[in-house]
């Protein structure tokens, strides 16, 4: 049997070590604040541009028929409908009726097509990014209320998560690594209406 008072008075540790020991383990397990804070900056920035590409990506494709979802005999340009084909025919669930009247609606089609534009540009470029994280928010959520409920999910789907990264990102100040986001909250016209960040 180990006698433990005898354990311990062979091998005393003092508080002073004790501590230094703590300190060691502790400063391993979290990494340079510094290095951690600069990495999260560049991520939230290439968070930023991929979603701001993912907005833009769909408008071009809308307004050419590029062929992705959005068949050349579809474009905008030639008459197609951004809204007939997803509202029209893809809603699903308790508000399908809603969507279904609205589709093909030349102002809802101005409205969506300007706030995939807007939402895009202003992600790319890192400006009004509380404006394109509020628009991208509602606008994702509402696509996310046209297909309820989701096919492969009781609730969540991919709208709501690109919802609350948009908040996020506007937040954060992701604009400002990789982005115009400093320079555009300088302007005069930012200075006075802060809502425009």
């Amino acid at each position: 049997m180990v006698d433990i008072a005898n354990d311990h008075e062979t091998s005393p540790v003092t508080t002073t070590e004790r501590r230094e020991q703590d300190s060691r383990h502790h400063a391993a397990a979290v990494p340079d604040t510094g290095r951690t804070a600069t990495a999260t900056r560049y991520l939230l920035a290439g968070i930023r541009i991929a979603l701001g590409w993912v907005f833009l990506w769909a408008f071009l494709d809308k307004l050419f028929g590029l062929g992705r979802s959005t068949p050349a005999a579809n474009a905008w340009l030639d008459g197609g409908s951004p809204t007939a084909g997803f509202l029209g025919k893809a809603a699903t669930g308790p508000f399908s009726g809603m969507y279904n009247a609205i589709a093909g609606n030349a102002f809802v089609d101005v409205l969506f097509m300007t706030a995939l534009l807007g939402i895009g540009l202003a992600l790319l470029f890192g400006i009004g990014m509380r404006i394109a994280a509020a628009s991208g928010a509602l606008l994702t959520v509402l696509m996310w209320t046209a297909v309820l409920p989701p096919a492969t999910n009781p609730f969540m789907d991919d709208h709501l998560v690109y919802a609350a990264v948009l908040v996020l990102l506007a937040l954060l100040g992701a604009g400002n690594t990789w982005g115009l986001g400093r320079r555009w909250a300088a302007t005069p016209l930012v200075r006075r209406n802060t809502w425009l960040t």
